[in-house]
């Protein structure tokens, strides 16, 4: 009995070597992924050129406003005054102006400010007209 199960532990480690050689040998650069995913840092990976997946708005928009609705509901429970959900919504997803377009139309709105005083009409709030304007860009 033991001369058996010596010949089977011998038999499985040969067979199990044999194996192992033989898928060693049969797909080359096989073991060459192990340990690489999506959060390793290997230099291989191209990267993804788009970082954040796609959003659908109104979907971001929805879940926005939950979280609006719940601040506040906590600020109705401290006794505070609520604020309007849709304009903070607005402030919140509205993108942010690049300098060089608020300076150019800051300048447009200068400029009509100068015609509007030339003919003697009142002139206007500059910082208000251009947030205005950027507000009309944006959509």
């Amino acid at each position: 009995m033991q001369d058996a199960l010596e010949i089977v532990i011998f038999a499985v480690v040969c067979v199990a070597a044999v194996a192992a050689v033989a898928t060693l040998f049969a797909r080359p650069g096989g073991y060459d992924h192990i340990g690489r995913g999506g959060l390793s840092l290997d230099r291989d990976v191209a990267p993804r050129r788009d970082p954040a997946p796609a959003v659908n708005a109104a979907e971001r928009d929805a879940e926005i406003r939950q979280m609006l609705a719940a601040r506040n509901a906590r600020r109705v429970a401290r006794g505070e005054a609520p604020l309007d959900v849709e304009a903070e919504l607005g402030n919140l997803t509205r993108p942010a102006a690049d300098p060089g377009i608020r300076e150019e139309v800051r300048a447009l709105v200068q400029a009509r400010n100068a015609r509007r005083i030339a003919r003697g009409e009142p002139p206007l709030d500059v910082d208000a007209e251009v947030e205005r304007r950027l507000r009309d860009l944006a959509g």
